[in-house]
């Protein structure tokens, strides 16, 4: 398999994993990273985690990246995707035309000024015809949080009360 297909076999694997308890956002992608706050059950650690799953799927199919806080290190920030894709060359703003591929990953609610972004979810597969891509989805933005779940066709995320635009994307190679 290519380094873009491991990636989407690696996140789609997940699909159904859910946190324990529901309504936390304990999960094992953040504790791979040793992130997060550890109050969970498990071994598990708690913070928002679309980021860290993103993360740890790109690391687990052979992304040479590294995880922390000093430039060029991607970490539990969204917004740290789109600063390591800038600084590499990888990043393609959605202004551009650019059709995302395979392993990408989508950002959404991308904000310069305050350098943030809301949402992160690897891309399955998009078309020049589609509104947004096909994604999988880690810290659940179609449920709320806590999912691993497919996203279709997905423009939009809704990891916030008002919902964010795709921006972008960020490609591991």
């Amino acid at each position: 398999m290519s380094l873009r297909q491991r990636i989407v076999a690696i996140a789609e694997s997940q699909v159904g994993y859910s946190t324990q308890p529901a309504n936390s956002y304990c999960n094992k992608f953040s504790a791979y990273w040793d992130a997060g706050t550890a109050n969970c059950p498990n071994g598990e650690t708690s913070e928002e985690w679309c980021a860290d799953f993103a993360a740890w799927a790109w690391k687990i199919a052979g992304v040479p990246i590294v995880y922390g806080y000093d430039p060029n290190e991607i970490n539990g920030a969204v917004v740290s995707f789109y600063e390591w894709g800038l600084a590499n060359g990888r990043w393609h703003p959605l202004s551009s035309g650019y059709v995302a591929s395979a392993g990408d990953v989508a950002i959404y609610g991308l904000s310069r000024s305050t350098r943030s972004a809301v949402h992160a979810a690897i891309v399955t597969s998009d078309t020049r015809e589609a509104k947004g891509p096909d994604v999988v989805n880690g810290d659940g933005d179609r449920t709320g949080f806590s999912d691993v779940e497919i996203g279709v066709d997905q423009v939009m995320a809704e990891a916030d009360q008002r919902g964010s635009t795709l921006d972008g994307y960020v490609s591991p190679n």
